[in-house]
């Protein structure tokens, strides 16, 4: 065995033993970004290679620091994103939800259609539709300056690696209950991962100490945030528009009541993420 993976089996353990979820994922990718290699070549990596430092990241994320904060990339969908303190990191199961965006946006019978993406944080959202749907132009709101900074560098990045993106996301600054008013009853698609945590609710040390709690927490239920990105996107939307928001997987019954058919809603429907919980909610203005 090579020292580098002797050392990584050496960091599983630790980092199980911190009550990390992915230990050894995370010493892969950890030992991965520290050796400038994919975490396939790893066994490539030669003895007199190894790069001490990977022991400082180790302790990093032993000490429950998130690991793309170390590493200062979040992947999603097809992006590399920059992320770090006080942006929300994107998480594989906003990815579903976005899937379900794109699908829509590429059926629907309009040239250029127009979505608004409320609290985009790093951009993720935002970004893999421009990405994606090449023919869209997403307006991204947030009202948190810190985390715009990391908004602007997503979109600077991305344009640089895919040009046909460029100009296609337009950033907002402002909170969700009067974004975009310019735009009312024009959009196609509105999406939203909104904060969605109970303000008494226990979370990892990741998330707690870490995350910005703007991004986390909305009310006693959870759903305070919810509740105005129903209110907004039901401005926002044209006739036939459709919306799609994020929720924790035990809301998803008390996030379909908030679309429900007396508030002008139709064909509101639960959706489940990659492990069968329930994610997100669509619907659409009649």
């Amino acid at each position: 065995m090579s020292l580098l993976l002797a050392e990584i089996a050496a960091a599983v353990t630790r980092l199980a033993e911190a009550g990390v979820e992915s230990p050894r994922a995370d010493a892969e990718l950890l030992a991965a970004y520290r050796h400038g290699v994919e975490r396939s070549a790893l066994h490539l990596v030669a003895d007199r290679d190894f790069d001490p430092r990977f022991w400082d990241d180790v302790a990093r994320r032993e000490a429950r620091e998130p690991l793309q904060h170390i590493t200062g990339v979040a992947y999603f969908r097809y992006l590399d994103l920059e992320v770090g303190p006080g942006v929300f990191v994107p998480r594989p199961e906003t990815e579903v939800m976005t899937g379900w965006v794109i699908e829509r946006l590429n059926e629907m019978d309009v040239a250029e259609p127009v979505v608004a993406d409320l609290g985009t944080g790093s951009g993720a959202i935002a970004l893999a539709v421009a990405q994606e749907v090449p023919r869209a132009t997403v307006h991204a709101v947030e009202g948190d300056p810190i985390a715009r900074r990391w908004t602007e560098r997503n979109i600077a990045r991305c344009a640089a690696a895919a040009p046909h993106t460029a100009g296609r996301v337009l950033l907002h600054a402002g909170d969700f209950a009067a974004a975009l008013t310019d735009l009312d009853g024009t959009v196609d698609l509105v999406v939203s991962n909104p904060p969605y945590i109970p303000v008494d609710a226990l979370v990892p040390p990741e998330v707690a100490e870490y995350e910005p709690p703007a991004a986390l927490y909305s009310g006693s239920d959870g759903l305070d945030a919810v509740r105005v990105v129903e209110r907004t996107a039901r401005r926002l939307l044209r006739p036939g528009g459709q919306v799609a928001v994020e929720h924790g997987a035990p809301q998803g019954a008390a996030v379909y009541w908030v679309f429900a058919e007396e508030n002008g809603w139709r064909d509101t429907r639960n959706h489940t993420d990659l492990a069968g919980r329930d994610r997100f909610v669509t619907a659409r203005r009649p």
